[in-house]
């Protein structure tokens, strides 16, 4: 059941600002993107040296989530979120800067770090959300870092188009981040547990603490979807050129194609998660994805393998977001750390992916590799469960507990 109409409007702002933020993740990660090639030459560093550096942004990412899960928990997300923000504003300009592969690394760790600390604030924010918006929104909320994804590889392409440097390019995303985190941010709740709704009035969960096991097993699943979208990523064009020899920028379609499944699908993912459940959209999801997967394996036509990588994006799409929000729920007052330990999880996978996929297509060609995220999408429906939780309606202190919420947000509480 959803809110009054009244305490509705007066959450959109904060969703807004929410997604803004997911939005401004996207962006830099793109402008990123696009740049690595100039910078590559800039600092002139090879193909295998550059491989190391990416592990650099990677550890600083990880390293953000973790440092920011405790504290979250113990000041709030909102004011983590403003010292992840000036990092990252900071961080996503230095890579312009850098003249030599030193530089570049170090660069590169403070943008991850940046991210990292964003990343789990944001989330956090997204749970707490959608407990007093009283149904499920964190699948549409995501899907604004694929529109910032696409914004920013956007404005990249066009700026290098231009003449511009990779500095420049990469300080349009710098003042992007300074300009969206002043407007989002005083719009988001304190993010502070015993201000919000208890993670147990939602998730059934009396105990003081989540469970390991089921952290654990959340931490998996966001591991094995995300590495499955990394391999999208990163090998799906090349698979069509390597597989049916046809030029880049026909091979680029299948990309394409998964890239706008995945970001419509998650747009759309909310009514299916409220329409049934979230242990039904991962597993479906991923036994959909599975398909999609068997059939790249086994296409010999390639927009048949096109068509296969539009069935996968759209079984990955709702996944993500419905095990983050699993993962805010069963946290109870340790919500954070949870949360940090699952989006890490996830992207230890999303970086992985495309690695781990690369040394086994060394050994059995890239087509044959690509049997291993199918396999992962097997275990996947398996481990769905993990993700279920009452709704909050199922239970009389819940429904209590968020209306009073809502109410409050009346008096500015949540905003």
């Amino acid at each position: 059941m959803r809110g009054t109409g009244t305490s509705v409007r007066k959450l959109w702002p904060r969703r807004a600002a929410i997604s803004g933020l997911f939005f401004l993740l996207g962006f830099c990660l793109a402008v990123w993107a696009v740049n690595i090639p100039a910078i590559q030459a800039t600092v002139h560093a090879s193909n295998a040296l550059l491989g190391v550096l990416l592990l650099a942004m990677g550890a600083g990412s990880v390293a953000g989530m973790q440092i920011a899960g405790p504290f979250v928990d113990r000041v709030g997300s909102k004011r983590i979120i403003v010292w992840g923000a000036i990092i990252l504003a900071i961080g996503i300009s230095l890579p312009g800067f850098a003249s030599e592969p030193i530089g570049l690394g170090v660069g590169l760790f403070v943008y991850g770090l940046g991210n990292g600390v964003i990343e789990v604030s944001v989330n956090d924010q997204a749970v707490r959300l959608e407990r007093v918006w009283r149904r499920p929104i964190m699948g549409s909320i995501h899907a604004f870092f694929s529109i910032g994804s696409a914004a920013g590889a956007t404005i990249g392409a066009l700026m290098a188009n231009l003449g511009l440097s990779a500095r420049w390019a990469l300080g349009t995303g710098s003042v992007t981040a300074a300009i969206l985190a002043c407007c989002c941010i005083p719009l988001l709740s304190t993010g502070v547990t015993h201000k919000e709704v208890p993670a147990a009035a939602i998730s059934g969960n009396s105990t003081e603490g989540p469970r390991p096991r089921r952290v654990a097993a959340l931490a998996l699943l966001a591991f094995l979807m995300m590495l499955a979208e990394g391999t999208a990523n990163d090998w799906s064009a090349l698979q069509a050129t390597e597989r049916f020899e046809v030029p880049g920028g026909t091979a680029a379609v299948a990309y394409g194609v998964f890239a706008v499944a995945i970001s419509v699908g998650r747009l759309l993912s909310d009514v299916v998660v409220h329409a049934s459940s979230p242990k039904l959209v991962v597993r479906y999801g991923a036994a959909a994805a599975g398909l999609g997967m068997t059939v790249v394996v086994l296409s010999p036509d390639f927009w048949l393998t096109v068509a296969g990588w539009a069935v996968f994006g759209t079984g990955l799409s709702g996944m993500t977001p419905t095990i983050f929000s699993a993962a805010g729920n069963l946290g109870g007052a340790n919500q954070g750390v949870v949360i940090s330990r699952v989006v890490g999880a996830g992207f230890v996978g999303l970086l992985a992916g495309p690695a781990i996929i690369g040394w086994v297509a060394e050994y059995t060609g890239l087509t044959n590799a690509l049997v291993l995220p199918l396999l992962f999408c097997v275990l996947t429906v398996w481990l769905a469960p993990n993700v279920e939780s009452p709704r909050p309606n199922q239970t009389h202190e819940a429904e209590t507990t968020l209306s009073r919420v809502s109410a409050g947000t009346r008096s500015g509480e949540e905003s």
